[in-house]
């Protein structure tokens, strides 16, 4: 199975995440799309861009094409596509706690208060509310 996440580069803690991941990532089965890339909407037509910027999503599929969304996979958001892409890579098991009834609602509310202030959260932690093309000083 492979894992097409689609976050936002422009985000510092993203990009961070999505370094660190793609660090652990031994067999190969997560693919990183930036939602920033020009051609984003041509590649992926069935993304709705809007809604994968304000929540993480994720593709989950037979690892046959990363670059076309088919019938074939299931589509994550949130904090299931981070749950799985940590499991993937065999690290942070801590996060499947996340996943538990009776804690899933309370964490996919905080993790949609997280996404919407993403910028502001990044420039508290890091300094920077933005990455600026491939610079991202973290």
């Amino acid at each position: 199975m492979q894992l097409t996440i689609f976050y936002d580069s422009a985000c510092p803690l993203c990009r961070n995440e999505m370094a660190q991941l793609k660090s652990h990532d031994r067999f190969n089965s997560i693919v990183l799309q930036d939602l920033n890339a020009e051609d984003i909407s041509e590649r992926f037509p069935m993304l709705d861009t809007e809604h994968a910027n304000t929540v993480l999503h994720g593709w989950l599929h037979s690892g046959q094409s990363s670059d076309v969304i088919e019938s074939n996979g299931e589509m994550l958001l949130g904090l299931d596509v981070t749950a799985k892409a940590w499991q993937m890579v065999g690290k942070h098991p801590w996060i499947q706690l996340l996943r538990l009834p009776g804690i899933k609602c309370v964490a996919d509310k905080a993790y949609l208060k997280f996404a919407s202030n993403r910028y502001r959260i990044s420039y508290l932690l890091t300094g920077q509310k933005r990455c600026d093309g491939d610079s991202c000083s973290l």
